[in-house]
């Protein structure tokens, strides 16, 4: 996809974008009218008979209905194109949203989520507006342009001549100054995505921060951040002002050229003076499309530098397409490393040539060191990623060839990094099952533990946990994350240091009561604590 695909994709109204822009056509054709009017009017007043053989109030009741027709096309046109951009704004969010969803885990491995906000918040917005504010109104603007300069050659060839030579001129403005400005927008589109990210980052780190004391540290960063913001953003302004008054001056310079020939005709008998102020307003009317044009070109520039960043993600390949995949059948729940090899990007293999064989219904502990690959191997395991050599089947089938939703489905999985949104437990423990009753929800909860601290609560189910269930302990967001893994009843669950955050008493109840639970199931566990290996059949070492 490139700048042109892209603003075809943001263009999908096109049959409301060509109504505004017709109407806008018929505005602009109104105010080409409007000098003419105004000649005729002159006329009149002189006690010259006009062109149509109109009185005064004819000519103004006519001029009366023109404004009338105005401002309802201009009413019509300003509707249709703003509704059509808070569409395309809506539209353009969630492909990017969907876009971003499908990718696999690993991409954000290595991404800000303020750059990624940043694309959702700000870079959408630019391009929805460059569509609509200024592609949809390019149309009418070089029609005035063009048909103001016609009917200036029609009263008066030589003026319009002159006025045709400062049209080089200012495109070598254009030129000089505007080869700054699109370097210069995508470099502030960056820098406002970092300082979102900061901003970001800081907030959900703000106990750390204040554990040492880092609050002035932090601010001096982000007031840095936002200096090269304003710096930035100094420039831009600065280019757009001298670009703006640079073209406004070329465009008085002409109006005045228009008023001394046009004085000379005048006193040679040449030029009459209904013509003479036809002639000016027509100069008037010339001179705002160029302003339109000089803005046209720095929008342009903004709009491609916001393009690139969102080109940039929409090139990245989402997860395996599934379509030609079959659907996982009911698993037995037998697993097969067959000489598994895996690294992240630009790092050193986390895993080498692995073999391993797990039966089905068998509880497995996988011990070793930190970054020996124990929770990467239940990461391959779920398609998070998938290994740079050997495979991986469940009861004989080679995970690779079927649907991602159907492998996930029949997997639980309890992360280290306990993941909680922002909502009642009832919600959360329902996450995965949204059409799950409340019994469903209680037995999740028994199951896991957890439905004696949550009656304790003053609203039990309904209590709100916050962001990342920051309302609750450690221990009780790891009971609500295994609730909801074992409310999908997996037949494969992969627990990740499910215990980490339990108390010593906690952990040997926890222990005591799941053997049944996890007896029906094939278990892999990932645990450092000794107590936890009790559940285990198996003991593998990395």
């Amino acid at each position: 996809m490139h700048f042109k695909q892209l603003i075809d994709y943001l263009t999908p109204f096109r049959g409301v974008l060509i109504l505004a822009g017709g109407l806008m056509l018929v505005g602009s054709t109104a105010s080409l009218v409007t000098p003419w009017f105004a000649g005729q009017f002159a006329e009149g007043l002189l006690g010259d008979q006009s062109a149509w053989k109109l009185t005064l109030g004819e000519i103004l009741a006519l001029w009366a209905v023109l404004l009338v027709v105005q401002a309802v096309v201009h009413f019509f046109s300003t509707y249709l194109v703003t509704r059509s951009g808070a569409r395309i704004l809506a539209q353009l969010s969630n492909r990017l949203y969907d876009h971003l969803q499908s990718l696999p885990v690993s991409y954000f491995h290595h991404r800000k989520r303020g750059d990624v906000l940043a694309l959702l918040s700000n870079d959408v917005a630019i391009l929805s507006h460059f569509v609509t504010g200024t592609l949809a109104g390019v149309l009418p603007t070089l029609l005035v342009l063009i048909g103001s300069f016609v009917l200036m050659a029609r009263i008066d060839g030589v003026v319009a001549l002159l006025v045709a030579a400062l049209i080089p001129i200012f495109f070598l403005i254009l030129k000089i100054l505007g080869k700054e400005i699109r370097p210069l927008s995508s470099a502030l589109v960056q820098k406002q995505a970092d300082t979102l990210a900061i901003a970001e980052e800081n907030l959900g780190l703000l106990p750390l921060i204040k554990s040492f004391t880092r609050e002035s540290t932090e601010s001096e960063r982000f007031q840095q951040q936002i200096a090269d913001v304003l710096r930035l953003r100094t420039h831009q302004l600065k280019l757009q002002a001298i670009l703006s008054p640079a073209l406004q001056l070329l465009a008085s310079a002409g109006i005045l050229l228009v008023l001394w020939i046009s004085s000379k005709h005048l006193m040679q008998g040449e030029l009459a003076i209904p013509d003479l102020i036809t002639l000016l307003l027509y100069g008037l009317l010339f001179a705002r499309p160029v302003s339109s044009l000089a803005n046209l070109y720095g929008q342009t520039q903004q709009a491609r530098g916001a393009s690139e960043r969102l080109l940039d993600i929409f090139s990245v390949a989402p997860e395996p397409e599934d379509t030609n995949q079959i659907k996982m059948p009911p698993m037995k729940g037998e697993i097969s490393f067959q000489d598994i090899c895996f690294h992240y990007p630009g790092g050193p293999d986390v895993i080498k040539h692995l073999s391993l064989h797990i039966k089905a219904g068998e509880t497995v502990a996988i011990t070793g060191p930190n970054g020996a690959g124990k929770s990467t191997l239940l990461h391959l395991l779920m398609r998070f990623s998938d290994p740079m050599r050997g495979r991986i089947e469940i009861d004989g089938i080679d995970i690779r060839g079927v649907t991602l939703a159907s492998l996930r489905q029949q997997i639980g999985l309890v992360a280290q990094n306990v993941l909680l949104a922002d909502g009642t437990i009832e919600e959360n423990i329902g996450y995965g099952c949204p059409d799950a009753r409340m019994p469903e929800i209680e037995a999740a909860a028994r199951a896991a533990h957890a439905h004696q601290f949550i009656s304790e609560l003053p609203e039990g189910y309904l209590t709100t946990i916050g962001e990342q269930g920051v309302r609750l302990s450690g221990g009780q967001r790891q009971r609500i994350a295994l609730a909801r893994a074992l409310l999908t009843d997996p037949v494969i669950l992969l627990l990740d240091e499910a215990t980490a955050m339990f108390d010593v008493e906690g952990e040997q109840y926890f222990i005591q009561e799941c053997r049944e639970l996890l007896h029906t199931r094939t278990v892999i566990l990932i645990t450092h604590r000794p107590a936890s290996l009790a559940l285990a059949d198996r003991l593998i070492q990395l």
